[in-house]
């Protein structure tokens, strides 16, 4: 019986090291855990003494980055800085196709996609330009609010949509193939979009997952407006226009959001502070708010002014911040930190 028990014994003492480990006795669980903290830095301004011969305030507003270029819709004029020097490229001033020119006021908003720019202008204008030549290829719009656009207050285009906020809650959408060198500027649109709220402010919006998102400022909450459903519904949608699906905030006014390759790179306004937000861009898009880095100023210092435009390169972060007359530009470092049990 004793050399039974004692064998046993021996047969069992694997299955007791075993619920040691379950238990709690596993070495791994000494081992620290990991957390990733971002923090930013500031890295450089750009103010008007950075565009050579500059006679004019800098007035940035949108912004975009493409192809290793910053392009900023400064007032009259269309700004162009390499984004990984901050060397100034190019100013342009007028959209010129053959033997016609017309002077760019008023601008308010830039992006960037498949070899073109578009840029829009409070004087009721889209202006598309080659992206390589920067020759023009087309406007849309003809400067009078009360025919395609009532004013240009943001625009982007993503998988062949052009999306072009005018005055007040009006978002017209375009197929890019409606615009060609020939096409002329009296455009329809396709469908239409019901921003809830606003009236003469920039929005700042763009494309990823399947969703057109837009900073809704004035709604308090990010708009989020399917694709799919967009070009479902687009004939019906002229008449009434197909409003977002939406998340409300008590405080927080969106105020600009661009997707990189990690990041939902937001602005949001909260009483008198300006934020930069970073959002994992999968878990923004499913609507979790819940923001891997949140400031209002770096490291104590240099708060924000009211952020209009936000882009993002590598682990450069451009603000474009009109209320102090400058394109912020923050680096984003990651540090891990481990904790010990």
């Amino acid at each position: 019986m004793e050399l039974k028990s004692a064998t046993n014994m021996k047969s069992i003492l694997p299955l007791i090291l075993a619920l040691c480990l379950l238990a709690g006795c596993s070495k791994d669980d000494a081992e620290p855990k990991g957390y990733t903290y971002y923090y930013p830095s500031d890295e450089a301004v750009l103010t008007a003494e950075n565009i050579p011969g500059s006679t004019e305030a800098f007035d940035p507003k949108g912004i975009a980055v493409s192809n290793g270029k910053l392009y900023a819709a400064n007032g009259n004029a269309l700004e162009i800085f390499d984004a990984l020097t901050f060397n100034h490229i190019k100013t342009i001033k007028e959209f010129v196709k053959g033997a016609n020119a017309i002077p760019l006021t008023n601008l308010t908003s830039v992006c960037a996609d498949n070899g073109r720019i578009y840029v829009g202008s409070t004087d009721s204008r889209l202006f598309v330009f080659d992206q390589a030549t920067n020759a023009g290829i087309s406007t849309v719009g003809n400067g009078n609010w009360w025919e395609t656009f009532v004013h240009v207050f943001g625009v982007t285009v993503k998988d062949g949509l052009v999306f072009v906020k005018e005055k007040e809650k009006s978002i017209k959408v375009f197929d890019a193939s409606q615009i060609t060198e020939t096409s002329g500027w009296n455009l329809k649109p396709i469908a239409k979009l019901n921003t809830l709220n606003g009236y003469t402010e920039t929005y700042s919006m763009d494309v990823y997952g399947g969703y057109l998102v837009v900073a809704g400022r004035d709604a308090k909450s990010y708009l989020y407006y399917n694709i799919t459903g967009i070009r479902a519904n687009a004939a019906k949608s002229l008449d009434a226009p197909i409003e977002p699906e939406k998340t409300q905030f008590l405080d927080a006014k969106p105020a600009a959001v661009s997707f990189s390759t990690d990041w939902a790179v937001a602005a949001e306004n909260a009483g008198s502070a300006s934020y930069l937000k970073l959002y994992p861009k999968e878990d923004f898009i499913r609507k979790n708010y819940k923001a891997a880095l949140s400031v209002s100023d770096i490291l104590g210092k240099n708060a924000f002014g009211a952020i209009s435009g936000t882009a993002q390169l590598n682990d450069l972060i451009f603000l474009s911040d009109n209320a102090n007359k400058q394109i912020r530009i923050i680096r984003l470092h990651k540090s891990a930190i481990a904790e010990q049990n």
